[in-house]
Order: structure tokens, then sequence, then C-alpha cells
């Protein structure tokens, strides 16, 4: 474990400074050093991170195994486990960094939106830190959180469409600054990433031999792999309402009773795996990449008509735990190749929750002078928090309608109509 000078001599270092960088610079080093906790959902996540994006140090508890045996998050059980475990996730990141409270420059912590039970234990024992150490606190949306990472990674200037995916959320944005965000569509319903676990779980997909350690998502996406999306035809939600908002109830809705039909053909029971199961993830995960693919491509084709994006390589970033999945991934490179975009994913370790995220957007307000709070403020958690500004009846009214996109993901062809 490297202490926390060394790691910054060793950046100076990258940086082309010299062996023995001036005192002012590693001052500059110190002074912008956050921690970041996240307690929004199912995970306790805790890092230090630095201004120029470097990870000092981080810890992740994860309470999927623990989940996935009680057939889903249960809010209780995981505010139990968040209160188990925050202090040692956050005295791990922070012996890991090198970093002493002292030398913190704020503490950032998620605050909105997410499961109350699980945003109350983050914020409590946050308030406790910062009065304790006297420093800074940042109050975070764990959206906006999800939408600047790729900042931490790549040079990507504002502004920039993200499209977030994930258990608890759907949503297009265009990001204009760290605080400045108009919303094009949202979820009406369930998020894609609670519809596949939903599916997962009506398959039993628990009971998979290959699937027993994966979340309903993996294991959607580890099957539909040897699938055939054709033998089952759902239907695109929302095909003749042209807007930018996203719902999967209606289709988690036709899945289950095509589930239930096969059942009934296959002579079994509720909870054994059916011989279809293969074909139902891949027409379940075609359907849902088709939806995302379908709101994003209007999504697209109204910020350039309102000139909301730049004309020189505008940029869709796509992040939240859904993300990770390679098959919605290539279906959106198609669009965004169609309509001259830049596609920009955070690795998979960074679109699932975790504290990095949550330190770099803090790192990238402390830079602003955006959110900023003394360690003596009251501050309350927010379990449902939209973001930014709401232009989607003006994006509904725009009633735009994409041309049909022909699709290869990988060696079958499909065709993306409205």
């Amino acid at each position: 474990m490297w202490p926390f000078k060394v790691k910054v001599m060793w950046r100076l270092l990258q940086c082309g400074l010299t062996s023995h960088p001036p005192a002012s610079a590693l001052t500059a080093s110190f002074s912008r050093v956050v921690l970041g906790i996240e307690t929004s959902c199912d995970d306790t996540g805790a890092a230090v991170v630095d201004e120029t994006g470097v990870i000092l140090g981080e810890s992740l508890h994860s309470q999927k195994e623990i989940h996935l045996r009680n057939g889903g998050i249960i809010p209780t059980v995981a505010q139990q486990l968040h209160r188990d475990n925050i202090e040692r996730v956050v005295q791990e990141a922070l012996e890991r960094s090198g970093v002493p409270p002292t030398q913190l420059s704020a503490v950032a912590t998620t605050v909105k939106p997410g499961l109350a039970l699980s945003l109350g234990i983050g914020l409590e024992f946050s308030r406790r830190f910062v009065r304790q150490h006297n420093k800074p606190f940042i109050p975070i949306h764990h959206m906006e959180a999800h939408a600047l990472t790729i900042r931490m990674l790549q040079a990507v200037a504002f502004p920039f469409l993200v499209l977030l995916v994930s258990g608890g959320h759907s949503l297009l944005a265009v990001a204009r600054d760290v605080d400045d965000f108009l919303l094009l569509g949202h979820t009406l319903d369930e998020a894609p990433g609670d519809t596949l676990d939903k599916v997962a779980r009506r398959l039993s997909l628990i009971k998979h031999p290959q699937c027993s350690t994966l979340s309903g998502g993996q294991a959607i996406e580890l099957l539909a792999k040897e699938g055939d999306r054709r033998r089952f035809a759902f239907t695109t939600p929302m095909g003749q309402i042209y807007d930018c908002c996203f719902s999967f109830a209606g289709l988690r809705s036709q899945i289950t009773m095509a589930i239930k039909k096969k059942e009934e053909e296959e002579g079994i029971q509720p909870g054994t795996l059916l011989n279809c199961v293969n074909d139902i993830a891949a027409a379940t995960q075609h359907t849902v990449a088709s939806h995302l693919a379908k709101r994003t491509h209007r999504a697209i084709l109204f910020c350039k008509a309102h000139k909301l994006l730049p004309s020189s390589n505008p940029t869709l970033v796509l992040s939240g735990g859904v993300a990770s999945n390679q098959y919605i991934r290539k279906a959106l490179t198609i669009i965004t190749e169609t309509t001259q975009m830049q596609l920009l994913c955070p690795p998979p370790k960074f679109c699932t929750d975790n504290g990095v995220m949550i330190a770099w957007n803090g790192v990238e307000r402390l830079r602003e002078g955006k959110g900023i709070l003394s360690s003596s403020v009251d501050v309350f958690y927010e379990p449902k928090a939209p973001l930014g500004v709401d232009i989607t009846a003006e994006v509904r009214a725009a009633a735009i309608r994409p041309p049909s996109v022909r699709m290869v993901i990988p060696t079958e062809h499909f065709d993306l109509s409205n």
C-alpha cells in the first residue's frame, strides 16, 4: 500500500514533472481530494479520488448474493446490510488511499434518488463524519453521478446526450454542466433492469446451472446468446407514442403470459425451468434493446433539430448498470453510427453503483464551487428526485418519427421501425 504522498509524487512524475516537484505542486494535489460514499440501493461503496481522476483507494460491499436468495431487494434487509458494513467500507477506502480524514477536501454522498432506508444510512454516517472532522459536505444526485463518470475517464466536453439505464431508472437527458441537465425522457413505470430481473425470477433462472450466482440481467444476457429471439414476438412498448419516455411494465406482462402458456404446454409448474428459456431470454433482451434504441434515436434527432448538441463530434454517453449489457451497447452503436454520433460507455465496473462515481461528482462540484455545504448544514435524503429541467412535453409535441434502421447484432437482421 502506497502512502498518499508517494501516490501524489508518482502522479506528478507521470504528468512530466521533475523528480523533485515544487512544494506548490504537491500542495495543489492535496487540495482536491474527495471521499465519496454510495448507499442508494444495495451496494455499500466508498472511494477517495483526486482532482485528476486518480482513484487513490476504494472499497465496495455487494449485497447481490443475499438479495438473489431472497428473490429481490428487501429494503429493510438492504438497510441493515448498509448499517453493518458502511464504517468498514469507508475505513478500507481511506486506508487504501493513504489519505487521513484531515487531508480530505470534502465528503460527497448520494442523497437522491434511491431506496429511502438505504439513503438514510449513508447520509447519517456522512453527517457524523463531516461534523467530526469539520469537512465540507457535497450532496450528490445519483443519476448526475452516473452521467458524469465518463468525464473522469475521458475528456468529454459539455453538452452531451446521456442515456442512463439501471435497475431503478431509465432516462434520456442532455448534460450541459455539472448541475445543468435537460430531461428528454424517463421511465413511466419500471426500469429496464427491474424488468430483466423480474423476468429472470419468473423463469427461475437462479436454478439454472450457469446462472446461480448471476443477477437477473446478467443471466438473461448469458442465456440469450444461445437463444432464438424470433420464437417469441414481443411487441416493442409505446410504438405509437412519439416521445422519449420508456415503459417496460407492459412488456413484462407479455413475457409473463408467454411463460405461463409455455408452462401449460410443457406440463410443468412455475418454478421449473422451461426448455425454451434461452429463446425467451433472447426475445426479452432484444425487445428491451429495441425500445431503448428507438427512444434514443428520437432523442438524437430532437437534439439536432434544436441545436442542443455541438455540430462537431456530438456524443452519446451510455451509463448505469444495464449499460454493461453488450447486446444493448451494440444496438445503440448502430443508432449512433447512423446519426453520426460518438458512443461512449464507462467500463462495466463503473456502470454499476460505486463510490468512485460519487467521489468524482464531488470533485466536479468542488471545482465549480457548486453545491458545497458546511458540515453544520442539515441535509435530507430524497427517494424520488427528478433530474434537471423536464422538457418531455416539448419532445412529445415535436412528434419526431425516426426512419427505420436495419440492425445486425451480430449476424441477425431486424428492423427498428417506429
